[in-house]
């Protein structure tokens, strides 16, 4: 063991092994991470509405439980485009995970060891073949960024890794800032940057000596080497995201070249109205994700269990209907099922996790998530989440919003 690594084993901000709720993994990324990191976690647009109408909404609804008659197993398994999956909680394609030294394969990893799927960010910061050698159930996200030819290669070079599915993300757009400030994140990290960060850095010292390993110090990478072909030199982050800004939105024509391209399992991000449903569904699409991207969108767009009923009952038997945006517990993913989706993706959840105890809080995450949805089953007297449905749950009136139908 070298000296680096005996110093890091021996800090007294060594990380705890187990937390007991997400919130809790929240409250440790947040004591752990530098301030402008944290902040970049839980970034929303604008006023935060819709950021916070995500978590709040689930609260909303409650549950219809039976008391006599529970089962003594429950089955949690389902299977979301053509992967069967333990537990219906998938990882949500989220950009540069540059909250621990290995990132996205950290989080590929701590998902196949719970036997689930993840989905790949085109602007993730490790390499798409690093991530798949870890873990068989991987689906690449792809921003419409650049010709089409590029965004095809970008999707062949995934193919040839062993992704098993494309995601074609359309929920974000671009925000000037936040009503409670934005977070300061360089270009690149520098020895101009790590100057810059240096006060924040020096009182997170347990942030710091994570960076170190066999003795030597790692810089947090930004850069998004899936945006190029393999081997080539990768973009900033920010070049990448303003070569994005600058190309024009895709059509649902464009949408249809891609998928028959691609010509295997294929989800469209970001739907919220179901006329846009019913236009993947004509598309060829296999599965959409009911999205707003996490609050990251236009603000002031509902909540995503707030739509989702009305979408699912449109299109749920045409295709895949999965749900993003305000996880937080199992109890929630019950509520998402008993409204008609198949599972759902986890973004911020995992993120915090991945901040608090790298692949291990990763992990923790989904051992949460996992033992909620069982013991919401179990409350409910039900055998498995096949046979959730909306007479499980207490609905207000006027909570489901609908339009474009």
């Amino acid at each position: 063991m070298s000296k680096f690594q005996e110093l890091a084993e021996k800090n007294p901000w060594r990380r705890n092994p187990w937390f007991e709720t997400v919130e809790e993994a929240q409250r440790r990324a947040k004591k752990r991470l530098p301030k402008s990191v944290y902040s970049s976690l839980i970034a929303g647009t604008q006023a935060g509405l819709t950021t916070h109408d995500n978590v709040a909404a689930f609260n909303e609804l409650g549950f219809a439980p039976h008391v006599v008659g529970v089962q003594p197993e429950r089955d949690l398994s389902t299977r979301v485009m053509g992967q069967d999956l333990p537990f219906p909680v998938m990882i949500s394609p989220t950009g540069v995970q540059a909250v621990d030294i290995d990132g996205e394969v950290a989080v590929s990893r701590a998902a196949a060891a719970r036997g689930t799927a993840m989905g790949l960010s085109s602007f993730a910061s490790k390499p798409v073949e690093e991530v798949t050698a870890v873990n068989d159930k991987v689906f690449f996200q792809a921003y419409w960024l650049g010709s089409k030819e590029d965004i095809l290669a970008r999707a062949e070079r995934a193919r040839e890794a062993g992704a098993k599915g494309l995601i074609v993300t359309t929920d974000w757009v671009f925000n000037i800032g936040r009503d409670w400030g934005s977070p300061d994140i360089p270009e690149k990290v520098d020895l101009n940057a790590l100057a810059k960060m240096a006060p924040e850095i020096a009182i997170k010292p347990r942030y710091a000596l994570s960076w170190i390993r066999d003795g030597k110090v790692h810089i947090p990478d930004l850069g998004a080497p899936n945006l190029v072909p393999k081997g080539a030199p990768a973009p900033t982050f920010f070049g990448a995201y303003g070569q994005w800004m600058n190309t024009p939105p895709p059509s649902w024509d464009d949408l249809k070249w891609l998928r028959e391209h691609w010509g295997g399992e294929f989800m469209v991000k970001g739907i919220t109205r179901i006329d846009d449903a019913k236009r993947a569904v004509d598309i060829g699409a296999t599965a959409i994700s009911v999205s707003n991207h996490g609050g990251n969108n236009l603000d002031g767009t509902p909540a995503t269990i707030r739509v989702l009923g009305p979408i699912a009952d449109a299109v749920g038997n045409d295709l895949d209907v999965l749900l993003d945006g305000g996880i937080r517990r199992g109890n929630d993913v019950v509520k998402a099922l008993a409204l008609g989706a198949k599972a759902v993706m986890i973004g911020r959840a995992y993120l915090w996790g991945l901040a608090a105890n790298g692949q291990a809080g990763v992990e923790n995450v989904l051992d949460l998530m996992r033992m909620g949805i069982d013991s919401a089953l179990m409350g409910l007297g039900k055998a498995g989440v096949a046979d959730l449905s909306r007479d499980d749950l207490i609905i207000p009136e006027g909570f489901e919003e609908s339009f474009g139908a």
